[in-house]
């Protein structure tokens, strides 16, 4: 085990400044520059890509490894107050605390402080903290990743205790419709008019949707239809998904949802537009693979026993995965992310950080 140390109070000052900073998804700027501030304080050169995302080196020994967060938050997220109560950081309640995903961030900068200038001897280090991450993984699929050289790498971004690690992520599709019918007076003559939302409605009911099987999930998240209580709607638009760790099943979901679409707007005589767009690719990482042995070593010479999990979201490392760099995205503490309740206890972001160190400087 390596030496370096941690350090709780510096860690949690970080964190209360991360959060601090406002940054909703396409309005990183402030927090981009704080970063870069504090990289360059340690010695790590940096620079932004045409995106917005924040690369930075730290030179070391041997072929560099990645670290990745992401810099923006959902809503409510703007004036955040977090105090800590028994050990664990909350927000006043009225935005989130955003720990998702600051306090992976948190843990990057502990850890490099760790090691940066005069720290113990540690790999080379290539950092990429991405803009609009909440919004479809967009600072990471805009990434330029000739500037990235590291073939491997953590990011820190997944809720529950130190020590998890997602081995196994969804396949995603997104599916957009607009079911276009014909508009009438409701009350004089409907008998001329198509409803959009009836044939919206039936081909919705005809769907499989939720919980599919153990792999696979589906939902209809946003319908948009009609212009007023009296008129017979003429068009209706759908935003709906679906995701699984198989691709074969998604693929069968996606056709499903689809053909519950073309054949209700068939039936009725309505035109039904469709546009299918796969989000981002599935990985799995083995047990036995190089860097889960890596990770789960650190873990258990720091007394931390691993968990190896299987998750329904995607994050930056789906997009990393597809561009081949193999990446395991490490549990960070927080819980109830995306809500005014989201929490997150000191002791596991400073697991967390140590977690980071060993892997970086620790023992192979």
């Amino acid at each position: 085990m390596n030496t370096a140390r941690v350090d709780p109070d510096r860690l949690l000052a970080t964190f209360y400044d991360l959060v601090r900073i406002d940054s909703p998804s396409g309005e990183e700027g402030a927090l981009r520059e704080y970063l870069k501030a504090r990289l360059e304080d340690m010695g790590l050169a940096t620079w932004v890509d045409a995106k917005g995302n924040l690369l930075g080196t730290l030179p070391g020994r041997g072929e560099p490894f990645l670290l990745n967060a992401h810099m923006d938050g959902v809503q409510p997220c703007r004036g955040i107050k977090p105090a800590m109560r028994d050990g664990v950081i909350y927000s006043d309640g009225s935005t989130i605390l955003g720990a998702d995903d600051r306090g992976g961030i948190a843990v990057i900068l502990e850890s490099l402080a760790c090691l940066a200038r005069g720290g113990p001897a540690h790999c080379a280090v290539e950092l990429a903290f991405t803009v609009q991450e909440e919004v479809g993984l967009l600072g990471a699929k805009g990434l330029d990743l000739s500037l990235v050289r590291a073939r491997q790498g953590i990011v820190l971004h997944s809720h529950g205790p130190a020590g998890g690690i997602i081995v196994a992520t969804p396949y995603h599709d997104h599916l957009n419709a607009a079911i276009i019918g014909k508009a009438a007076h409701a009350g004089v003559a409907p008998e001329k008019g198509l409803s959009a939302i009836a044939v919206a409605a039936e081909a919705i009911a005809r769907m499989n949707l939720g919980r599919i099987d153990p792999e696979t999930t589906a939902n209809i998240g946003v319908i948009h239809g009609g212009t007023a209580r009296n008129i017979v709607p003429e068009r209706v638009e759908l935003q709906g998904e679906a995701r699984s760790r198989d691709e074969a099943k998604l693929e069968r979901q996606t056709e499903q949802m689809v053909d519950a679409l073309t054949q209700a707007a068939a039936r009725a005589g309505a035109k039904v537009e469709l546009d299918v767009e796969r989000a981002y690719l599935g990985y799995e990482l083995r047990p036995d693979d190089a860097l889960v042995q890596k990770i789960t070593g650190a873990m258990k010479r720091l007394g931390i026993e691993p968990r190896l999990e299987a998750t329904g979201g995607g994050s930056d490392a789906n997009i990393f995965h597809e561009h081949g760099i193999k990446v395991a995205n490490l549990s960070v503490g927080y819980e109830d992310v995306h809500t005014t309740n989201e929490h997150v206890a000191l002791s596991e972001l400073v697991k967390c950080a140590q977690v980071l160190v060993e892997v970086l400087a620790g023992s192979r």
